[in-house]
């Protein structure tokens, strides 16, 4: 009885008019569920309904019905037996005569006709009975959007599920759907129509058939859609897209070539047509319909179609792109165009399905004919018309594809056009064999056109080769008898005078021509080995040589690694064993040869690209370089000889910028870089009985920074074995008391390290800063030590004590009974350790009580009286603060309160203002250069460093550090801004500020965009002062730019635009970066899309301070001026309007 009651109030629930959408999709749902999980039976259901099934009521009636059709939708997974099924079909098929009810009709059958077998469907005879009734019924233009969509599903689902049943409906079913489809105008039919007549197809495949009957009738209904216009907006209801409906259709006309007579002349009709849609889409239905109808069918229109795509071809084709600088390694690169792209795609289609016929086209065509009879005219690429250009490019294309596409092709166009271009220059196979034993192209011989048309046509055949597993055809007999010609014929354009046509189409035309020679396999195209060797040859005596041809050394270059990359794959081959013998070897040489005239910095160059051609010539070429780089650290030690110091640097800047970043990226190579590096070391132990031998600073630079690299790309297991070795040399080649620096005072300052020592430490460093986490670092403690009291004027060493503290493990129970080192104890030492100072200028790291002892942090504070001892613990504590911020410590906070306590302290104390003077013995204030070194330090903290604590050397980073630090920061910084009272402390802690929100997410500052645009207006207004904060201004114009560009912080760009209106007009001539005044006047013009009523009392102003930029020395400087006067002038333009 509860159960009858329930049904009774969803059954009203749905039924009733004034119910709303919600509760009536919620009854349907609660229906659906009683009955799979069997508290409702269908039959219950149904006898529950009969009054409203049967309903005089038009409206309760078709409410009823829909509500039956709705449920069955919702039990699909539900086992229903045949006879209910049966009952069911019967039932809805009738109602389709009830038109006010026709769509609870067609969702019950479409409910029905989709189940599944295991869950009970519908039989042949009753979907046959449904289409009949559809058939005989319903009027389905005359229905709406939403009746028609469920009427072309019904007919989709009749003709997948049940096509046996109903193709025996033959020509009504046939003229049911014309004339349901007929006229149809909504994409998402439309979609489901194409489909229709694609299912069509597939039932009545005979093209003798039924269907060719209706050929004529159902192409005059698609007709009108192609091509495909789509009115409708992105953003309406419908989720068609026209590419979509457009690939439907094309399904459509393709589905059966029944519909060959009337579609080909459409697709060639609208080729000619000006919309560049409807080319396309000829071009892309044409290759579908010759794929679909056969090569018979398509047999008649080859001339036309042929003549249509050589002629869109030539109109399209761009102009090509004869440079270096964006080629492919294969053919000519030409502008992307569509058209072009469709059209050559079918032209191959059209090639691989009528092979005879179209080369036969392609051969007898007037076109390529008169440009291959008058090749002999195209010698000077400037003496070719317009026109001609256009034809040789469109032919050149053409042959490029023909050559490409087959065996058959390739062998045609080569026997007849390539020996027909040969006879008509005088190279016939008969007369090669100067050129053959190594004769010469005469210079007045070269002829761009015939040149340019052998790079196609070469291009086309490799990449035939590089795909066809048939390896030989009478091509390759063809090329090899050529192959001394064609070098020679490249070659040669490369010594021609300059004054030929521009020299940089030449050098295009004759390296590229070489260069796809070079890189045909040995088994497909039989060059001589002599010919392949001559073109390397032919390349190394350009690299030697012509140095001093920019263009011709550089695409040079270029074209040897493409060869050196290509053989690479073919490791044991004559070719790679020739690459190496006369480019990888050679270049080697060139590194020990003084007598020639080619630069050192393009001998380097030379090396590393030669290198990234493979593994093992990597290893060959990393070999010789580091017998170079040991050879000129050799000289340096012994002879201090300037031009070894600049060789090494070179040498050392070309191993940690590009071999090592390929060597990571490839791997296969670590054990030579942990050979490097720790032969590097061995050398900088030996080192010690020369004198000063860091003293050159760009050479120990390049040493850190190989050091550097080489320690990061290697595994933990490597890198323990370069810093045992490092620390040995540490502790064996230097003074520091490695052992002993936990029990006795060391004096070592700045002063007191020799520059070997201070080299070798900050060799160090190096090792130090690219180590893994899990790498074992010998007697940290004492390095701790060792680097807290060489702080003073060493950044490196600071870089080095973040790393550290960001590496560690924190303290924990298996740290305990491990012993390991923590972060714990690491911090410990670092900000517990009492230190002694002395005015000698030195830190002394105390055991007993002394007057002059503090802790770092002391110093950080400005307690020794003593500016650069001041600021280099600033500065070490910087980069511990930074390793600590990028792992999320708690520290972290401490730190940050010691560089606010220095920016916002007046405390007067003894220090002078200038360091070393004695004659200013009156208290001052604290020293504003170590104040300033405090707020930069928040730079420190916050920018993504490059030379450590990154990724690349294995830093430990906490997802949202940057975020979580702005978050705790800011609240400080604006309530200290707003209660300083000194202007010194102000500008300082704005300072600090910018650092701040310079480095900070743009999304996180957004949403506390209204308290922070006043401070950063303030910290514009002071940063304009000093020429050296022109960066830090840059970077926080980039901020405001993003506030005024993104919606989220639109509210409070409105709230303040009289304030960020005047701070940016006083930007707008910054004389000390262009970037500034750029960005300023980009910012006034995103202001000018704010509301009106806030910006048009400014326009004055804006409108008085923009002319002075119309004269900036810089044009985009002028333009952006332009930009902002027109946008400036509209609003006042449109607000008198509206007066």
């Amino acid at each position: 009885m509860a159960e009858t009651n329930q049904l009774a109030r969803h059954i009203e629930s749905y039924v009733a008019s004034s119910s709303i959408p919600t509760h009536q999709v919620a009854s349907l749902d609660s229906i659906g569920l009683l009955i799979k999980t069997n508290a409702l039976t269908l039959e219950a259901l149904v006898i529950g309904l009969d009054m409203y099934l049967t309903s005089t009521d038009a409206v309760i009636r078709s409410r009823g019905i829909l509500l039956l059709a709705e449920v069955l939708t919702r039990i699909h997974s539900k086992y229903l037996n045949s006879e209910t099924i049966h009952s069911l079909v019967g039932f809805f098929k009738e109602r389709m005569a009830d038109w006010q009810a026709v769509r609870g009709a067609l969702v019950g059958c479409l409910a029905l006709i989709r189940r599944k077998s295991v869950v009970g469907m519908v039989i042949g005879s009753d979907a046959k009975a449904i289409a009949q009734s559809f058939l005989l019924h319903l009027q389905v233009q005359s229905l709406g959007q939403y009746d028609r969509k469920l009427c072309f599903e019904l007919i989709v689902s009749l003709l997948e599920h049940h096509a046996d049943a109903v193709a025996s409906l033959e020509e009504d079913l046939v003229y049911g759907i014309c004339e349901a489809i007929d006229t149809e105008k909504d994409p998402e039919c439309l979609m489901l129509a194409f489909h229709i007549v694609e299912f069509l197809a597939h039932i009545y495949p005979d093209p003798s058939g039924l269907l060719a009957s209706f050929a004529k009738d159902i192409f005059d209904i698609l007709e009108p859609y192609f091509p495909i216009h789509f009115t409708h907006p992105s953003g309406g209801e419908t989720h068609v897209q026209r590419d979509d409906l457009s690939r439907t259709l094309m399904h459509a006309f393709s589905s059966t070539p029944v519909f060959e007579p009337f579609v080909i002349p459409l697709f060639l009709e609208k080729l000619s047509s000006s919309l560049h849609s409807a080319k396309i889409d000829s071009l892309q239905y044409l290759r579908a319909c010759s794929v679909k109808y056969g090569s018979e069918r398509i047999a008649k229109y080859a001339k036309a179609i042929w003549s249509s795509l050589k002629d869109t071809i030539n109109t399209y084709l761009g102009e090509p792109d004869l440079s270096f600088s964006l080629a492919p390694i294969d053919g000519i690169d030409f502008p992307k165009n569509e058209v072009v792209i469709e059209a050559l795609s079918l032209l191959q289609e059209l090639i691989v399905q009528n092979s005879s016929q179209l080369i036969s086209l392609i051969i007898d065509d007037e076109d390529v004919n008169f440009i291959i009879n008058n090749i002999s005219s195209y010698e000077n690429y400037n003496t070719i018309s317009v026109q001609e250009k256009k034809k040789l490019h469109a032919i050149g294309r053409i042959l490029y594809l023909t050559a490409k596409t087959s065996i058959p092709s390739c062998n045609a166009v080569f026997q007849s056009l390539l020996s027909r271009m040969m006879d008509n220059l005088g190279f016939s196979a008969s007369n090669t064999d100067g050129l053959q034993n190594g004769g010469n192209f005469a210079s007045q011989s070269v002829n761009f056109g015939f040149l340019y048309l052998c790079i196609e046509l070469l291009a086309g055949c490799r990449e035939l080769v590089t795909l066809s597993e048939e390896k030989h055809g009478t091509y390759c007999t063809i090329l090899h008898s050529f192959s001394a010609v064609l070098f020679n014929a490249f070659g040669s354009v490369l010594a021609v005078s300059d004054d030929r046509c521009p020299p940089d189409l030449d050098i295009y035309i004759g390296v590229k021509g070489l260069l796809i020679l070079a890189m045909f396999h040995l088994d497909v195209f039989p060059i001589p080995k002599s010919t392949f060797e001559n073109i390397l040859k032919k390349f190394m005596s350009i690299i030697i040589e012509d140095f001093d041809k920019t263009v011709l050394w550089n695409a040079t270059l270029k074209a040897l690694f493409h060869i050196g990359s290509f053989v690479q794959n073919f490791s044991e081959s004559e070719k790679a064993m020739s690459y190496r013998s006369f480019v990888v070897d050679k270049i080697m040489e060139l590194l020990s040869l003084d007598d020639i005239a080619l630069p050192f910095s393009l001998k380097v160059e030379a090396l590393s690209d030669i290198g990234m051609t493979g593994m093992k010539n990597m290893l060959t070429i990393l070999q010789g370089l580091e017998g170079a780089i040991f050879a000129n650290l050799s000289e340096v030690y012994v002879h201090k000889s300037l031009q070894s110091i600049e060789t090494a640097v070179q040498l050392l800047e070309c191993y940690s910028c590009k071999l090592l970043p390929w060597i990571h990226e490839h791997g296969g190579a670590e054990k030579f870089v942990v050979q490097f590096a720790v032969e590097i070391w061995s050398q900088a132990g030996n080192c010690m009985d020369f004198s000063s031998p860091f003293e050159e600073k760009g050479l120990l630079d390049a040493m850190m920074t190989a050091m550097k690299v080489s320690v990061g790309c290697c595994s933990v297991e490597s890198q323990n074995v370069i810093i045992q070795k490092a620390y040995s040399i540490l502790l064996s080649h230097t003074n520091f008391q490695l052992n002993d620096v936990e029990r006795s005072p060391l004096t070592l300052g700045k002063y007191d390290i020799s520059p070997r020592d201070e080299g070798i430490l900050l060799l160090f460093t190096s090792v130090i800063i690219a180590l893994r986490a899990k790498t074992h670092v010998p007697n940290i403690r004492g390095l701790l030590h060792l680097f807290i009291i060489t702080l003073r004027g060493l950044v490196p060493v600071a870089q080095a004590l973040g790393s550290i503290v960001n590496k560690l493990i924190s303290k924990s129970n298996d740290t305990e009974k491990s012993g390991e080192f923590t972060l714990e104890e690491a911090l410990d030492i670092i900000f517990n350790t009492k230190i002694q100072f002395s005015s000698t200028n030195m830190f002394r790291r105390c055991n007993g009580s002394n007057g002059n002892e503090m802790v770092l942090t002391d110093f950080c504070l400005g307690m020794a009286n003593d500016r650069l001892l001041q600021t280099s613990a600033i500065c070490g504590l910087s980069w511990i603060g930074k390793g600590l911020l990028l792992r999320g410590h708690e520290k972290i906070k401490d730190i940050t309160m010691i560089f606010t306590e220095c920016l916002v302290s007046d405390r007067k104390s003894s220090l002078p203002l200038i360091e070393g003077s004695h004659e200013n013995t009156e208290e001052q204030k604290w020293d504003p250069l170590a104040r300033k070194c405090a707020a930069d330090a928040f730079h420190v903290l916050m920018s993504d460093a490059e030379v450590c604590l990154n990724r690349k050397f294995h830093a430990t980073i906490r997802p949202l550090y940057k975020q979580r630090f702005f978050s705790s920061m800011m609240p400080i910084f604006q309530h200290l801004i707003s209660r300083s009272d000194s202007s010194l402390s102000r500008s300082l802690l704005l300072r600090a500020f910018a650092h701040v929100i310079s480095d900070t997410p743009l999304i996180v500052i957004l949403n506390e965009a209204k308290k922070l645009i006043p401070i950063l207006l303030d910290c514009l207004s002071m940063l304009t002062e000093d020429i050296q904060d022109k960066d830090i201004l840059y970077g926080l114009l980039l901020v405001l730019s993003g506030m005024l560009t993104e919606k989220n912080g639109q509210e409070a760009v409105i709230e303040n635009a009289h304030i960020i209106i005047s701070g940016l007009i006083k930007l707008v001539d910054y004389p000390h970066k262009t970037l500034v005044r750029e960005t300023a006047i980009q910012c006034l013009v995103a202001l000018s899309e704010l509301p009106h009523v806030r910006i048009y009392p400014l326009r004055s102003q804006v409108l008085r301070a923009i002319p002075k930029c119309l004269d900036d020395t810089k044009r985009s400087v002028r333009n952006e001026a332009v930009k902002c006067r027109q946008a400036w002038a509209a609003i006042a333009s449109s607000r008198s309007l509206q007066l």
